[in-house]
Order: C-alpha cells, then sequence, then structure tokens
C-alpha cells in the first residue's frame, strides 16, 4: 500500500513537473515573440527611413540608449537633419486599441483577450525629453516627437495626433522644409550622441529593461 501511495505521489509530482515545463518554454517562447515582433518593426522603420532620407542632410541613429537621471531610456530611433530632429518611438501591434492621448495606459483587445501597454506618446516624451537635454544647443521645438505604429493595429477612437503609419510619418517628416540647423550644428548633434550612447550590447539592453520593469511592471 505504502508502495503504491509512493508511486502514485511520484507519478503526480512528474505530472506538475511537465506542466510547469510546458507553461515556462510556452512563457518564454512568447516572450521572443513579442521582443522579435518589435525588432522587425523597428528594422522596418529604420529601413523605410533610411530609403526616404539621405546623407548629408539627414541622419539616422537607431537603438540610442541614454542615462537619465532615474536610470536609463531608450530611443527606437533618431533622425536628425536640418530642418530638425525627429525623436521616434515604433510599436507593433494587432487588434484594437482604446485610449485618448492623454491616458497613461492603452488597452490592446485580440478578440476577447486585453492587454494594457504604456501610452507611447508618454513613453516618447521622455525620450524626447532626454535628447534636448543632452542637445540643449538646439531649439527644444526643433527636436519633435513621434510615434509610428507598423502593424494592423485599429484605433476604435481618433488616432491621437503625433501617431502615424509609416507613410503618414515619411510624408510628415518631408512636410518640414525650413532648415534650421546648419550642416556642422547637425554633425555636432549626431557627434554628441553617439558620444553619449550607451553601447549596443546584451547587457546594456537587460539594465534598461530591468529599470523598466521596476518602474513600470512591463517591458513595454
Amino acid at each position: 500500500m505504502a508502495g503504491n501511495l509512493g508511486i502514485g505521489l511520484q507519478v503526480s509530482m512528474l505530472k506538475l513537473f511537465l506542466i510547469l515545463s510546458a507553461f515556462l518554454v510556452g512563457y518564454l517562447l512568447g516572450r521572443h515573440r513579442i521582443y522579435q515582433l518589435q525588432n522587425l518593426s523597428e528594422a522596418f522603420v529604420s529601413r523605410s527611413l533610411s530609403e526616404a532620407f539621405h546623407s548629408p542632410t539627414y541622419h539616422l541613429l537607431n537603438n540610442v540608449t541614454l542615462r537619465v537621471k532615474d536610470g536609463t531610456t531608450q530611443v527606437d530611433h533618431i533622425l536628425v537633419s536640418r530642418y530638425g530632429i525627429f525623436v521616434i518611438e515604433s510599436k507593433d501591434y494587432t487588434g484594437w486599441i482604446f485610449a485618448d492621448a492623454k491616458s497613461p495606459k492603452r488597452t490592446q483587445v485580440i478578440f476577447k483577450k486585453k492587454n494594457q501597454f504604456q501610452n507611447p506618446l508618454h513613453q516618447n516624451f521622455k525620450h524626447t525629453k532626454a535628447v534636448q537635454a543632452l542637445l540643449d544647443f538646439i531649439p527644444s521645438q526643433a527636436i519633435q516627437s513621434v510615434v509610428v505604429f507598423t502593424g494592423d493595429a485599429e484605433f476604435k477612437k481618433s488616432k491621437p495626433d503625433g501617431i502615424f503609419d509609416i507613410k503618414e510619418l515619411i510624408s510628415y517628416i518631408e512636410s518640414f522644409k525650413s532648415e534650421i540647423i546648419s550642416q556642422n550644428r547637425l554633425e555636432f548633434c549626431v557627434g554628441r550622441l553617439e558620444c553619449q550612447r550607451l553601447a549596443l550590447t546584451l547587457e546594456t539592453d537587460v539594465v534598461h529593461k530591468t529599470n523598466l520593469q521596476r518602474k513600470f511592471g512591463t517591458n513595454n
């Protein structure tokens, strides 16, 4: 009898182990897929901007991690131009998006599943402030915050100002035609950003994500 109980306990423990293992594998695969999709989104935006805007009038920097007072902030893209500087946050989402421009959170709905994420306009505001602080010799109004959505997400209310798809983003940047930054000043901006950005390493990415997790409970 005791032997049967022991065997039964071992079988139960094995089943529990297999369930937990399956859950962990599924979770990790899901996180990897989200990370991969976001990387694909950023690569798509980078390629589109590079094809549309050329040196020496424009200079594109990607994945720029900067130090700020409470840790680090990671900027997807910074397009430095004679016509202004564009701080760009790229997002890849599907489903319906609910929220207004002032809400600190957005809600994504896919069928009946809901997921909340940071308002990307608020998120990119911090990025833009970090760039403005670093390039304090440039008028702050010359540094623009823009968010680009590359997925097939649909805003159930009107799309807030400052959010574009890739074609709208390119048209928006092209609408700036007044030269407000000299070529020498443009090159100085790029040089300062390159000098102050943290190295593109896995360790830098992990530290940044840890800071986000501590502050917001999310990596978005």
